[in-house]
């Protein structure tokens, strides 16, 4: 083998130690105690964050009091993401609906939803009412689906703010109804803000 060939591999081999020393190491992030810097962007903190505030406005309003004291059914409806970001508004109702579930107060249908069930199971398993190969017995019945009572529908809105040639600030807010299905009528609504400042390098998307 050449010289030259042997200071190339020796080269890549220093070059690959070099960079392996300098990687960052991976780490398991407890969320329950994470004080980690926050970000432009929205991150798991400003979904319970406002999650957590909407339900507490929500059930402090009185809004899910069911007057004979029963649990409401819910169905969710259009979450719009109006941001830079690619958002999977899931990651917000999912928290909303399990802190609403925990409440005792509502309960989420998943036999409905704008785009077909959410649960596509619930109407599958009725195809099988006429399947010899199924105890019928312990089948699903018509008339046991509970229609919806309540809509919950939203809006998670970004506008971006340049305060100086260094600094920006990023507006977003959490805009939540939940409407009466039977008369249209919204019981309650609230909005969020989560205000950032930063800098003008930093992105939001």
């Amino acid at each position: 083998m050449s010289r030259f060939m042997q200071y190339v591999i020796f080269a890549c081999l220093g070059a690959c130690l070099l960079l392996s020393g300098c990687a960052i190491p991976t780490e398991t992030v407890d969320t329950s105690y994470d004080k980690g810097k926050a970000v432009m962007g929205l991150d798991y903190r400003d979904f319970e964050n406002a999650a957590s505030d909407m339900v507490e406005s929500m059930l402090s309003s009185g809004a899910v009091n069911k007057p004979d004291g029963g649990r409401y059914v819910m169905v969710i409806s259009r979450i719009t993401n109006d941001t830079m970001q690619r958002i999977d508004t899931d990651q917000l109702v999912k928290k909303i609906r399990v802190e609403l579930l925990r409440s005792g107060k509502v309960v989420t249908t998943t036999a409905v939803g704008l785009d077909g069930p959410e649960d596509q199971m619930v109407m599958a398993a009725r195809d099988l009412r006429h399947s010899d190969e199924f105890d019928q017995s312990r089948g699903t019945v018509k008339g046991q689906l509970i229609k919806p009572e309540l809509s919950l529908s939203g809006k998670i809105i970004q506008r971006n703010n340049r305060i100086d040639k260094r600094r920006q600030q990023v507006d977003y807010y959490f805009q939540m109804t939940m409407t009466d299905i039977a008369t249209g009528l919204a019981w309650w609504e609230d909005e969020k803000p989560i205000v950032k400042r930063g800098s003008s390098k930093s992105v939001s998307w």
